[in-house]
Order: C-alpha cells, then structure tokens, then sequence
C-alpha cells in the first residue's frame, strides 16, 4: 500500500505514473468507480466505445461463442465468425471493397496497409516505390511503420534513429488561414501540396499517402474543404500513387456515415485501416480492407509476409459482428448524425461566452472545439498554461470525461474531442453539455481567459 492511501501499489506503467479510480462497472454512457462515482463518457474511451458500455446483445454473442473456442490459429482452421464478420464488413464498405486482414488495434491496421501497399508495389514490377507521404500533423499509430508516418513531433522524435523518415505534407488546417481564397480554393491548394511532394520525392519512389478523412487526435477532428478529397484521389491516379485512409477513430459509424469517407465518394481510398468503432471495446479488433485488384498479386506472389497471432480471432470477430448488428439494429449511424449536429449546435454556442474557444468543428459524433488566444488569428494559448489538460481534468473531477491532446504538431495548441457514444440522446447531450459549461467557467477563471455575457 501506499502510505495515506488504501490503494495497494501498482505494478502496471503506461504513459505515465499518474493513478485513477478503480472501474466498477459501465453501462450506456456512464462508467462507475469502486467508489460510487459516475462518469459520461464523453469521449467513448478513446473514440472506442461507439455502441456504448454494457450491450447486453454483444456480451451474450461473446458467451455463446467463448462455450465453442475462443483461439483457433488461422493457419490451422477457418473460423465461421471471422468469415462471417469479413463478408459483413465488405457489405458495408465502397464498391469493390471484397478482401479482409484482421488485426487487432489501429497501429496493426495501419500498418498493414503500408506494407500491403510495399508488397503490391514489388509484386507488380514497382519496387522503387518505398515513400508513404502523410501530413502534418497526423497520427497513425505507435509502431514503427505507423509512427514513420505520423506527423506529431513530441511522440515521433526519440524514436527518429530507428525509422525511415517519411515525407509530410501540411494537413489542411484551412480554418487557421487567412487570405482571399475561398474554402474550395484553399481545398485545391492543400491537395496540390500532395503532387508538389510528389514531383520532388520523384514519382517513381512514391507508394502511398494516408490520410485521416476527418482527423483525430492529432488535429482535433479537423475537416478539409469539400475540393480536397476528390482532388486528393486524382493526384494519386495520376501519379499511380494509392491512397490509404486511416479510418481507425473516424470509421465505424462515427461521422454519421460508416466510413468517414463515405461523406466524399469521389475521393474513394485504396486501402482502408480500421479499428476502435469496430470492436467498440468489447475485443481487441482491426482490420485492413481492400480490394483483390491488390491483394491478388502479393497473394499469387507467394503470399502477404505479415501476419499477427491473433488475427481472425473467433471471439474478436463473434464480438465485431455482433456490434455492426447493434449499430444496425439501433440506427446508431443515423443517430450520430442526428445527435452530432446537435451536440455541434451547443458546442458553437458556447462560443460567444467563452470566446477562447476559436473554432468548432468535426462530422457526426467526431468533434472538437479548439482554445485559443484570440480568435482572431487564432494565435494559441501559451503553453505553459496546459489548457487542454487542465480542461480534461477539471471535466473528470466534475463527472465528465474528455479527450484532448496539443493541436499543432504535439507541442503547442489546445483542443478537446467531445466524442460521446453513438447511442447519446438529445438529454444526454444537455446533461454533458452542462457539465462541459461549467468546467469552461472553472477553467477561465483559473487561467484568467476572457468570458462574455
């Protein structure tokens, strides 16, 4: 035990050695502690729990398939679960969209997009293709192929000696602009930044640019203008470069649609990672998706050289599958949609009493509301003032919980995610929103930012 505390002590580490309440049980949108304390969870875990905590349907098609097996290896049987979830998952994706590689996280689905994309490029005479361009900021997971290509400085750096560096490109933070384009103009001139690298990493070299449809942590939710996307997907034909979107946070119903590129068909992705919304936390599950055109040469080439122990886990899928059929059942995807613009709504009216917030934005059920200096020039807040932090924190310790991280590149910059379930109701959104409210007041009056009327 620790001295003053009944807490006995912790073996575990993870990013750091700050401790939290032990977790009793969840259900919904609320998480209990040991203690009796209760949470929203306005942030799904870490954009996981889409389906929301406790689905009584999802737990008892994992018991039912834990009394049959819970491992069969891959390269000894098939398993109906897996076949079962990958033809379901290829139901819902684009056109042409037919095989599956499951994985069982984001950093895994990410990675085995780049290294399918490496392999089809060997196996199709295109062997000086190597470089991944993504943009800056970015993030596509913690091992070193995905981290290569994530674009946030203050994780990437220590680890720089043990990966290939990878070309950036800036993300489309067209809200921080201030000239005379218009939003489809700055569109066009964030995405021919893409063939600009292109040309000066010589053509020949480049394999792939991932990309977040609508971005996650790293850029708190952030949106290209419309112009972007289908311009995006014309560089690459023209260059014979593929495009893989990283869907990890932003797939899986969280938009208001399924993929959050399904919101621009014309800029349809090549490869798709996805994770998080698609397992919603009851199983570790990812998945790579893409169509045979790719598959089939790596496959009659002697085969994809990846694989991980518990890809196509029988009670991974049984859970996965048994999430999709909840979504459907409960129109969760049209209820992100419905419930995001209102949550949205309230979220841009907090802007007039507390004008630090500089900009609001995301799809659906994905959104964030940047802090600011001045709203204006969206100059940031100092960073010393850890207001980002210090807004998660003073939010827990009132029974709400938010996600947040730096916003332009890791060390400066504010933004929390509000990234309620998918199954959030329009009095949850006012029960949030309330303690949202007030933790906005406690943190202007600590860090002495402006508050009007």
């Amino acid at each position: 035990m620790h001295a003053g505390s009944n807490r006995r002590a912790s073996n575990l580490f993870y990013q750091s050695g700050s401790r939290r309440p032990p977790v009793d049980r969840a259900e919904g949108i609320y998480i209990w502690a040991q203690d009796g304390r209760r949470w929203i969870d306005g942030s799904s875990g870490a954009m996981v729990v889409n389906i929301g905590h406790g689905n009584r349907n999802v737990l008892d098609a994992m018991k039912r398939q834990m009394e049959r097996t819970t491992f069969a290896y891959r390269l000894h049987f098939e398993n109906d679960a897996a076949e079962d979830l990958a033809t379901r998952l290829c139901d819902l994706m684009p056109p042409g969209f037919d095989r599956v590689f499951f994985v069982s996280g984001g950093s895994e689905a990410t990675e085995s997009c780049i290294k399918l994309a490496r392999q089809y490029a060997v196996a199709t005479g295109q062997a000086g293709r190597y470089k991944v361009i993504s943009r800056f900021p970015s993030y596509h997971g913690c091992t070193l192929g995905a981290l290569a290509v994530t674009g946030y400085a203050a994780l990437a750096a220590p680890f720089s000696p043990l990966m290939a560096a990878m070309p950036k490109i800036p993300a489309p933070t067209a809200y921080l602009d201030r000239d005379d384009l218009t939003p489809a103009g700055r569109g066009l001139r964030y995405a021919d930044m893409l063939e600009a690298a292109i040309k000066a990493e010589g053509p020949e070299t480049v394999l792939a640019f991932i990309m977040e449809p609508v971005g996650g942590a790293s850029t708190g939710a952030l949106v290209a203008p419309d112009s972007y996307y289908p311009r995006v997907r014309e560089i690459c034909d023209r260059y014979g470069v593929l495009l893989i979107h990283d869907e990890v946070m932003s797939g899986a119903g969280r938009t208001g649609k399924f993929l959050a590129g399904d919101h621009w068909p014309d800029g349809r992705p090549d490869l798709v990672a996805l994770s998080k919304g698609l397992g919603s936390g009851y199983c570790p599950l990812g998945a790579m998706v893409a169509p045979d055109r790719i598959v089939a040469p790596v496959l009659a080439a002697g085969g994809f050289l990846h694989g991980f122990t518990y890809a196509g886990n029988p009670l991974a899928s049984a859970a996965g599958l048994a999430v999709l059929d909840e979504m459907e059942r409960g129109d969760m995807i049209g209820n992100a949609a419905r419930m995001g613009a209102v949550l949205a709504a309230r979220l841009e009216g907090l802007k007039a009493r507390f004008p630090f917030i500089g900009d609001v934005r995301g799809k659906g059920l994905l959104l964030a509301a940047e802090l600011v200096a001045d709203p204006g020039t969206m100059e940031p807040l100092p960073a010393r003032l850890n207001a980002y932090q210090r807004l998660v924190d003073i939010a827990y310790d009132k029974g709400l919980i938010i996600y947040s991280r730096r916003t332009r590149g890791g060390y400066e910059g504010d933004h929390v995610l509000v990234c309620p379930p998918l199954i959030i109701t329009e009095a949850q959104v006012e029960e949030l929103m309330a303690i949202l409210t007030e933790s906005l007041a406690d943190l202007a009056a600590e860090l002495h930012l402006p508050v009007g009327a």
